[in-house]
């Protein structure tokens, strides 16, 4: 499937603001939410609204510029051999970002210590208990790398090496998913941890290893948050 970057951009630029904007804001001011402070539970139907959306637009782009075959046109597929991306996902949390982020830290010691960069996800395990620690692990560790890498691998890296080359695709991408996040501190290692998945998509161009390294670097910070607690 040969999606052109434009309507690849315009579908997730779409879902975004549908998903992440009105949905998101209807449904959690239906809650009677605080945006500033919201429980597991807040955070868990957040995620569902932007994933809701960005489902349909990866239907309706595979049904209009592909084959309407989810797992064909976005190369879903995991073979015995993608089991490596989960060791490298795991490097990628405990060795490769701590050594970009060691520089960093030598020069703007308080910017990217250690307790900035793992702030976000100690609050977010600060705020599991009970069930909630279920919900969060089902989020971050499973919900979370399945639906990011569809978007940003399966339609936009793969959108922007059809029309770019498959390694400007892959950088590209990569910042691409690293900015959305929205957290400046953490955007050299999400860029870092971008990479990284891609090529999992560049070197077998199936989605499988970039899940599997999603998952693996995700379920790893998430221990090293629950230890940190």
């Amino acid at each position: 499937m040969r999606v052109p970057i434009r309507v690849a951009a315009g579908a997730w630029a779409l879902a975004w603001v549908v998903g992440g904007v009105v949905l998101n804001g209807a449904v959690l001011a239906a809650m009677g939410a605080d945006l500033e402070s919201l429980t597991i539970t807040e955070i868990a139907v957040s995620s569902a609204m932007m994933w809701a959306a960005f489902a349909v637009a990866l239907v309706v782009v595979s049904r209009r510029h592909g084959s309407g075959d989810l797992l064909v046109d976005y190369r879903v597929a995991v073979r015995p051999v993608d089991l490596f991306a989960i060791p490298a996902g795991v490097a990628a949390q405990l060795a490769l970002i701590p050594a970009l982020y060691w520089p960093l830290q030598q020069i703007w010691p308080d910017t990217f210590s250690n307790d900035e960069l793992a702030q976000r996800a100690e609050d977010l395990v600060g705020r599991a208990s009970g069930g909630q620690v279920v919900l969060l692990v089902l989020v971050v560790a499973v919900g979370a790398p399945l639906f990011e890498e569809l978007v940003y691998r399966g339609l936009i890296q793969r959108s922007l090496s059809a029309g770019l080359g498959p390694w400007a695709g892959l950088l590209v991408a990569a910042a691409w998913f690293s900015l959305i996040h929205l957290a400046p501190v953490e955007y050299v290692g999400l860029f870092a941890a971008g990479l990284v998945f891609g090529l999992g998509l560049l070197l077998t161009d199936r989605l499988g290893p970039a899940v599997l390294a999603h998952m693996a670097f995700n379920v790893t910070g998430l221990v090293l948050a629950f230890r940190a607690g």
